[in-house]
């Protein structure tokens, strides 16, 4: 097995990690991501908010927030309204609704600016797995690992991958960005 190879599963690594980060932006619809990770005081600990409730979609624009156990109704409303994402919590004493209002036009391109942003990092992070495989083909070559041939072949190799990786990167970005727009 080449160098390439074995460090393939770095550049999966980044665009699942760009996938997961990316669907916490709110695009209109309700999901789950948007609240899951929200720190809830509980127990005398702070837990994401899936450690402590249940977190389903009721329609398109709400969610319903269930915990498990009903005295940390309290705190998991307090934790929704404080939270940065701008939801307005509504506890009926069992659980928790929350509507997701309609997103402004400047709201959505704020969004897509955070979007791009999160992209970027994602094609910084591929860029940099590119140098430490460029700097493990090098130290391989000059400890004659392997011939000078196999290096430029490794390094081709190498840029054909990273090529492929943008290329799902910018995929996977047209996509959430055409959700964000979608009204």
């Amino acid at each position: 097995m080449n160098i390439i190879d074995q460090n393939k599963e770095e550049f999966n690594k980044a665009i699942e990690h760009l996938k997961r980060d990316i669907s916490s932006l709110r695009t209109g619809r309700a999901t789950p991501a948007l609240v899951e990770d929200v720190q809830v005081e509980a127990y005398g600990v702070k837990q994401p908010l899936k450690a402590v409730a249940s977190i389903s979609v009721q329609d398109a624009k709400t969610l319903v927030v269930s915990p498990w156990d009903k005295s940390v109704l309290q705190a998991v409303e307090a934790a929704i309204r404080l939270s940065p994402i701008g939801l307005n919590p509504v506890n009926d004493g069992k659980i928790i609704r929350l509507p997701l209002p309609e997103l402004s036009q400047e709201r959505r391109q704020d969004l897509i600016k955070v979007l791009h942003q999160k992209l970027e990092a994602s094609r910084v992070a591929v860029r940099q797995i590119r140098e430490d495989i460029r700097k493990e083909i090098e130290t391989q070559e000059k400890n004659k690992e392997i011939s000078e041939d196999d290096k430029y072949k490794f390094q081709d190799d190498l840029e054909k991958l990273v090529k492929e990786f943008n290329d799902k990167i910018k995929l996977v970005g047209e996509e959430k960005e055409k959700e964000i727009t979608t009204i």
